[in-house]
């Protein structure tokens, strides 16, 4: 006969899993995608300088890098119905999470443009290129490519940072779980049990990363190579 300690893990591991590929996977991916194209246009205002723009820009970044996450959440859950704004928990989650990565990603972003070398948007003025042809074509594709370590940290973040959800009722793996522990008596078992799971989600995207970084490497290094 299986301890009970072990029936509890068996029959509650598929009930986490379950909804973390439902809920927690499609949350991570919608508000990073959102995210990143949030962080792609307010750092490309940024770096335009155009004061009123980058101004408000400034103060958005401001805003959702020193406050936390879960206050945004409530923000945006609780407190905006009472000005007449009513969203459902998935939405709020997906907008508050789009934000902040955002913010976050911008930074990351801007830093990235900024790094590209001058002589290159020199050589793309004597072309006769626009601004809008030197970054889609020379520095934002390069910008992106030097960001990808960074903005991989922030993705393996914000899979994490889902758990967040339970507090505005998305049912993803957290609150999954805090369903079975308020019905076994078993936290610590539990608790462990989706710490787990969070732990393998990450430990894959991390591998992910490393293969990325390794590709993107060997072809730095060849382009290196082809140039001298």
């Amino acid at each position: 006969m299986e301890p009970r300690w072990l029936r509890i893990l068996l029959g509650s591991f598929f009930k986490i899993l379950i909804p973390g590929i439902i809920y927690t996977i499609p949350l991570t991916l919608v508000s990073f995608a959102l995210g990143l194209i949030i962080a792609i246009v307010v750092a490309l205002i940024r770096v335009s300088k155009v004061k009123v723009l980058d101004k408000i820009c400034w103060f958005y970044v401001w805003v959702f890098r020193g406050t936390p996450l879960l206050v945004q959440l409530f923000v945006i859950f609780y407190g905006l119905p009472n000005i007449g704004i009513k969203l459902s928990a998935l939405p709020s989650a997906i907008i508050a999470f789009s934000l902040n990565i955002g913010a976050y990603a911008s930074e990351t972003i801007r830093g990235s443009i900024l790094a590209v070398p001058k002589t290159q948007k020199e050589a793309c003025s004597a072309c006769g290129f626009t601004y809008v042809q030197q970054m889609a074509y020379v520095v934002l594709p390069q910008a992106l490519k030097i960001s990808i370590p960074a903005l991989f940290n922030s993705f393996i973040s914000l899979v994490k940072d889902t758990s967040l959800a339970s507090n505005i009722t998305v049912t993803e793996m957290f609150m999954a779980t805090q369903r079975i522990v308020a019905t076994t008596f078993e936290p610590l078992l539990l608790y462990l049990e989706v710490g787990f799971i969070y732990l393998m989600f990450c430990t894959i995207l991390t591998y992910v990363q490393k293969v990325i970084e390794g590709k993107l490497s060997v072809s730095d290094t060849g382009t290196k190579e082809a140039s001298a």
